[in-house]
């Protein structure tokens, strides 16, 4: 069989910019696996700063009735520890290895648009830095805002919210919004139309397939997001109604705009983990993804399925119980097409030639967190059980166990399986198993108890409380996990460090893998392929090494 050379149609367009030398050259780059670097480490950059936000407010509540934070400090690190992971950390890591891994995995030389790519990089930096200025402001004119980051009205109206720090907010998030509307709109662009010959639809890698659908889901609800961030700034700024009871506005009106955006965000960071994991099993289960339709087909469902399902977060407003029901059903049946990707995921390793690296390790917890997650999320979507338990801290452990047991679980599995093509380096096993047990047990230590504390009736919000019965020795084990959890994220900078020094040589396929970018070189070159290999299957690598049993041939033969 012979290689495909790449038309210029498949690559981004011919220019060159000149490098600058050093950091110059990274400053000024368009390529797409140095702007995926700088999306990953910038994300990582802006995780520790989020880290340490959540160690002191668990610090603040080891122990009842403690001063070591002010209820006005708690509550801006509540704030800036929450949008910092949802907007700065979660979908511009998910965006980064998206923007490095899809054009080679579709066999493509760039992004469709590589200038875009980098101004929707450095717009959301923009927007980081933007957010984090708050905290130059003194605290004569309020400081960083203290609002929640979801900054419900009339909370971060400028009656309660007096100083610019909550204008910093809306400004920070719509330079972030404006950037990752825009790096959605590239990757939908890249995946349509620049895909190697071959490569169609239904043999796309699955992680570009739920990238794909991603984008889609980012341009649909970023400009919700974008309106009421602009609605907010102006009962701030101009003297608007929209938001404020006092002059014939709604504060309900906030929680539809910011919740029709907020519960598909939910699944803007989950669908690439998901995606995440269908690679990495497979691979080390030594078979091809069991069910790829239905994996594929369960993904377009729950994007359609995200937009229905707002008003769950809203069961304790006060609204008509028609619109209950309905957001009711739509919660519990979304929980259909998720159940069917667990499904595969399990079928995938059954009977499989299961390697227990590092990555599948996080990939494995990463099934078993979300799952915990996914349940305790059908308990609210039951409208009696949501009214004892909203705003207590079975929400937080929910919300936590969606976000950090399964994106970030399926983050650090992908960190650990790219890593290799990324660097040319591999990371050390040993210290990879150390650092995922740190972060197994460290995360659930601080998380699956707080499931009984807000059945016990803790509210979530707080920046102390009572010494009342069980409160305070679940809260010391949730501290104490917390620290745990940071020292595994020092053990994956240790190891990090070592591995980019003097780490084993990669090669440009250690885990035998089957998709694009393992076809080229680790770390790949400026045009990422000389020549890519034949596309006649979903799984292209696996088809050059085994003409005789093509996946073709196999699913010929199975029906």
């Amino acid at each position: 069989m012979k290689d495909v050379a790449i038309p210029e149609a498949l690559g981004a367009e011919s220019f060159e910019v000149e490098a600058g030398p050093g950091w110059l050259s990274w400053v000024t780059s368009v390529d797409h696996k140095q702007i995926g670097i700088m999306y990953l480490l910038g994300a990582f950059i802006f995780f520790l700063v989020a880290g340490v936000l959540a160690l002191l407010m668990r610090v603040q509540l080891a122990v009842p009735n403690n001063h070591f934070l002010s209820p006005q400090v708690f509550n801006q690190f509540f704030t800036m520890h929450g949008t910092t992971m949802i907007f700065l950390v979660v979908v511009p890591m998910l965006v980064g290895f998206a923007t490095y891994m899809v054009p080679l995995m579709i066999g493509a030389r760039d992004m469709a648009f590589p200038r875009l790519n980098a101004l929707s990089f450095w717009v959301q930096i923009f927007g980081g830095i933007m957010l984090y200025f708050s905290f130059a402001t003194s605290s004569v004119n309020g400081g960083a805002p203290a609002v929640g980051w979801f900054a419900y009205a009339p909370l971060s109206e400028t009656a309660y919210s007096y100083g610019p720090g909550v204008n910093y907010w809306i400004l920070g998030l719509l330079g972030i919004g404006v950037g990752t509307l825009t790096a959605g709109i590239n990757l939908m662009a890249t995946i349509v139309s620049m895909r190697a010959p071959g490569m169609s639809i239904r043999r796309l890698p699955l992680f570009v397939w739920m990238t794909l659908i991603t984008g889609f889901l980012i341009v649909v609800v970023m400009p919700i997001l974008n309106a009421g961030l602009v609605m907010l700034l102006a009962d701030r700024l101009l003297n608007a109604h929209f938001f404020r009871p006092d002059t014939g506005g709604s504060a309900v009106l906030w929680q539809h705009v910011f919740w029709a955006f907020g519960h598909p965000e939910v699944y803007i960071m989950v669908l690439p983990a998901f995606g995440i994991i269908s690679e990495v099993i497979p691979v080390f289960s030594g078979k091809p993804i069991y069910g790829y339709d239905f994996v594929a087909a369960s993904t377009l469902a729950i994007a359609f399925l995200s937009l229905t399902v707002w008003g769950h977060h809203m069961f304790a407003v006060g609204l008509d119980d028609a619109f209950n029901l309905f957001f009711a059903i739509s919660s519990m049946a979304i929980a259909v097409p998720t159940g069917v990707k667990i499904f595969n995921w399990t079928a995938t390793m059954y009977q499989g030639r299961v390697r227990f690296t590092t990555s599948m390790l996080f990939a494995i917890s990463f099934i078993l967190m979300f799952t915990i997650g996914g349940l305790s999320g059908i308990a609210f979507a039951v409208v009696p059980i949501d009214w004892q338990l909203t705003d207590s801290y079975f929400v937080v452990a929910h919300f936590h166990y969606v976000l950090f047991g399964g994106t970030a679980f399926a983050m650090f599995a992908g960190a650990y399986y790219w890593f290799p093509k990324i660097t040319g380096r591999m990371l050390d096993e040993r210290w990879g198993k150390v650092h995922f047990w740190l972060t197994f047990i460290g995360f659930n230590m601080t998380f699956m108890i707080q499931h009984v504390l807000g059945m016990l009736g803790m509210p979530r919000r707080v920046f102390t409380y009572p010494p009342l019965p069980g409160w305070e020795a679940m809260n010391m084990i949730s501290t104490i996990g917390a620290f745990v959890l940071g020292f595994a994220v020092l053990i994956l900078m240790i190891n990090v460090a070592i591995s980019l020094r003097s780490g084993k040589i990669a090669g440009d396929n250690p885990w035998d893998a089957w998709t694009l970018e393992w076809a080229t070189t680790s770390p790949p070159p400026h045009e990422n392929f000389t020549r890519v290999p034949p596309i006649r299957g979903r799984r292209p690598l696996w088809d050059l090494a085994h003409p005789d049993r093509t996946d073709e041939m196999m699913m010929r033969e199975t029906g």
